[in-house]
This record gives structure tokens, C-alpha cells and sequence, in this order.
């Protein structure tokens, strides 16, 4: 692989941190906010939102990474920064603000871009698409979630 490659790879994956990175260090206290909300049974513990994600994260950096290597700056690269900002954005809203009903419009949101980008990635990458899959379905299981708890709180 060219060094150009593995620039880009580092670009995608550090992206895809930032966004991590928002939610983790811009909201403090998630893990006693989240211990306190009236959740559904179903809720999964908190300790397991970080190593879900950061498997997640590295797999929506590849997958960005994968089309840009096959196809340069490609225009579905804009969809793919549309999700990655609508994802760092969920935890100030959700967390930082308590505006679980907005949080809704959110991941909903992130959730139709999502599903939009792994259509398109398929035509450019089975691979960069299947490594959204994942996403999506965390994605769908946790706006599910997110549409309880503004339900019940």
C-alpha cells in the first residue's frame, strides 16, 4: 500500500474519532445521567456503549477510507460526513442538553442517512457497505432505545 493509502486511512480513522471524541469528552457525566433515566429493560449497561462504539467507529472510518481509495473524492463522501456529524451531534443533544425528543429527530435522521449511504457505498464497495451494516443496526437498536427513554423521562 502507497504511503498516500495509509495517509488517508489515518484521515478516515481520525474523522471518525473526532466524532467519537465530541461525544466523549464535550458532555460530562454520562454514565450517572444514564444510570438515572427511566430505561426500557432491554437497555443495555452503559459499560458496554464504549467498546461497541469504538468497533463501530474504526469500521465507519474503513468503510469511508475503502470508496475514497477506490474512487478518490467521490460525492458519497459528503453522505458519509452528513452521518458522521449527525452522530457526534447525538451526544450533546441527548446527554448535554436532556432533549431526548430532539435526540429522536437525531438519530432518526442519522439512521435514513445511514441506510441511504449503505445503498450508495454498495455500488461503490460491497465491503465499505457491509462494514456499515453493523452501524445501522446499532444504530436502529439504539433509536429505539433513545425513543423510550424520551417516552418514559
Amino acid at each position: 500500500m502507497t504511503r498516500t493509502r495509509w495517509i488517508g486511512l489515518a484521515v478516515f480513522l481520525g474523522l471518525a474519532a473526532v466524532a467519537a471524541l465530541v461525544g466523549a469528552l464535550g458532555v460530562d457525566g454520562t454514565t450517572s445521567t444514564y444510570a438515572e433515566l427511566d430505561k426500557p429493560a432491554w437497555a443495555p449497561p452503559s459499560w458496554l456503549f464504549g467498546p461497541v462504539w469504538t468497533v463501530l467507529y474504526v469500521m465507519i472510518g474503513i468503510s469511508g477510507w475503502l470508496v475514497w481509495a477506490r474512487h478518490g473524492v467521490h460525492w458519497s463522501l459528503t453522505l458519509w460526513a452528513v452521518q458522521l456529524v449527525l452522530n457526534a451531534l447525538w451526544t450533546p443533544i441527548f446527554f448535554g442538553e436532556d432533549a431526548y425528543r430532539w435526540a429522536v429527530v437525531d438519530i432518526v435522521a442519522l439512521w435514513i442517512v445511514i441506510g441511504i449511504l449503505v445503498a450508495v457505498f454498495a455500488r461503490l464497495s460491497r465491503a465499505a457497505a457491509w462494514l456499515l451494516v453493523p452501524y445501522w443496526l446499532w444504530v436502529t437498536y439504539a433509536a429505539a432505545l433513545n425513543i423510550s427513554i424520551a417516552a418514559n423521562n
